[in-house]
């Protein structure tokens, strides 16, 4: 049989609701601006220098577009099924997905090591700390693909801006801000949504003539180590 207890639970709910309400923007993604046009400079990558290249006009069997953790996971688990022809594809100038762009001092994970990090039996490798800096995250990540050859034919600084199913062919015909037109059997997406900054929708900010960089592009040069 229940107990009568003086807990009022619609109080309670009013309380949770009252706190909920205190952190919900009305303007929702209104409150930021897109890292383009005047600010385009917050987007740039300013950990590898662009290298540029011809267009790509070939044909693969997996196209991997992301090669953050998703995207090394899935190239990883492919080889191992042994299928060749498999692209990674990626905005950055390596691999890593948060882990390439979010460098700035401190930065760590809040999961344990041996819990977020994919394939450490696999690769040999044993965290130096159970939560890992973000650097060791990112070196991993190299680890991953070097252990099962996804730097191979990958595409690097390259954004897909067409997948277009030829139904004909049986495939897909990719096609990218670098020029590149290909094919590819199959396409398989692990993009993330922490790969593009966003910046502070605060009046005058274009005002402001200081140097300025987004957490995620961070500037040593400028903080130094």
């Amino acid at each position: 049989m229940a107990q009568e207890t003086d807990i009022d639970l619609d109080e309670i709910r009013a309380i949770y609701r009252r706190e909920r309400d205190r952190r919900i923007r009305p303007d929702g993604a209104r409150q930021y601006a897109g890292a383009m046009g005047e600010f385009g400079y917050y987007a740039k990558d300013p950990y590898t220098a662009r290298v540029e290249r011809e267009p790509v006009t070939d044909r693969v069997k997996v196209l991997v577009i992301g090669a953050g953790f998703g995207g090394l996971q899935t190239g990883a688990f492919l080889r191992e099924a042994g299928i060749d022809g498999v692209r990674l594809m990626d905005e950055a100038g390596d691999v890593g997905g948060t882990w390439y762009w979010n460098r700035y001092p401190g930065v760590r994970c809040d999961i344990e090591s041996y819990i977020y990090m994919p394939l450490l039996e696999e690769t040999g490798y044993m965290p130096s700390e159970r939560y890992a800096t973000g650097e060791e995250i990112r070196q991993h990540a190299v680890r991953i693909a070097e252990r099962y050859g996804l730097y191979e034919n990958a595409l690097f600084q390259t954004r897909a801006t067409s997948l277009s199913w030829q139904e004909e062919d049986g495939e897909w015909l990719v096609e990218t801000d670098r020029g590149d037109v290909f094919r590819a059997r199959y396409v398989i997406t692990s993009s993330g949504t922490l790969t593009q900054p966003k910046l502070p929708g605060i009046p005058g900010i274009t005002m402001f003539r200081g140097h300025t960089f987004h957490t995620s592009r961070w500037d040593y040069g400028v903080h130094g180590v």
